[in-house]
């Protein structure tokens, strides 16, 4: 009978609460909802998106040292807190900065647009893989210089914002019309997101370690380093001089030599490494054995 009478107090608690609701609460709702959904779209484009996933975690593990009561902990979680809003807010200042200025110019439409991450399913990430592959095969064959960058969980729209958007199908020869030495866009990076060529000519950020890189590898090479060390992106490189393709990925840039089969081994490592969101997706996939390749540690 408690039970019961539990279950009825709560009902009519939540009848009263209900009942109390007004037009101007409803628009309140409304309003943080989408406050909260606008904030979530502008952080997706930037490295703050990371950064949000850690200070819930942080938060959560705050919450769980009071619950438990440890003095020590309790302490320093306090005092990280204290000095954690403004160390943030000087780290992040760029993206901070870029955040209010899109507030300011877009329009409202594009605030309230669907947050869907549009990965794609399994045909078109295999198209894209495909379309990668053979392009750095011609390219290689040809030596001629590319620089592609797979954008991964951390977004890129820092750097997409100040290149070219060409939001098109990937296909070799797209590939090979964009790192063409006659092409407008061909010294910078193409970007690709969601399975597509999103955009080009895109500069990327230089290592900070050039003192430790091979004084052989060339500027698209320290920039695919850079873009690395910067992200969690995988970054493709052809090089002009050898025709040598390179892929860099946490600061590390593994070359494939002449004597391996750098189709087969870029294949491997793109169906392992690119976003893939699709629910038909294989599981327990058997990968295939990477051939080995020139490492160059940071």
């Amino acid at each position: 009978m408690e039970f019961f009478s539990y279950i009825s107090d709560a009902f009519s608690n939540l009848v009263r609460v209900l009942m109390s609701i007004t037009v101007f609460d409803v628009i309140d709702i409304l309003l943080l909802a989408v406050l909260i959904c606008v904030i979530i779209k502008l952080m997706q484009e930037t490295r703050a998106e990371q950064l949000l996933k850690g200070i819930l975690v942080l938060v959560a593990l705050f919450f769980l040292v009071q619950i438990c009561q440890l003095k020590v902990m309790s302490f320093l979680f306090q005092n990280f807190f204290q000095v954690g809003l403004i160390a943030v807010m000087i780290v992040f200042q760029p993206e901070l900065r870029r955040m209010l200025e899109k507030v300011g110019t877009a329009k409202v439409p594009n605030l309230v647009q669907s947050l869907d991450n549009g990965m794609g399913d399994v045909q078109a990430r295999d198209k894209c893989i495909h379309g990668i592959v053979d392009a750095c095969e011609r390219l290689s064959r040809t030596r001629t210089g590319a620089l592609i960058v797979i954008e991964r969980q951390t977004k890129l729209g820092n750097i997409i914002e100040q290149s070219t958007v060409i939001n098109s199908d990937p296909s070799p020869e797209l590939f090979c019309n964009l790192f063409y030495n006659k092409a407008p866009l061909h010294d910078g990076a193409v970007i690709i997101r969601n399975n597509r060529i999103y955009a080009a000519g895109c500069f990327l950020p230089i290592t900070n370690k050039g003192q430790y890189v091979d004084a052989d590898l060339g500027s698209r090479h320290r920039a695919a380093l850079g873009m690395s060390e910067n992200s969690d992106a995988l970054i493709i490189v052809v090089s002009e001089e050898t025709g040598i393709i390179s892929v860099a990925k946490s600061g590390q840039l593994t070359r494939f030599n002449n004597e391996y089969n750098p189709k087969e081994a870029l294949t491997n490592i793109l169906r392992d490494e690119m976003p893939d969101d699709s629910k038909a997706k294989t599981k327990g996939r058997r990968r295939t054995k990477r051939p080995q390749g020139g490492t160059d540690a940071e």
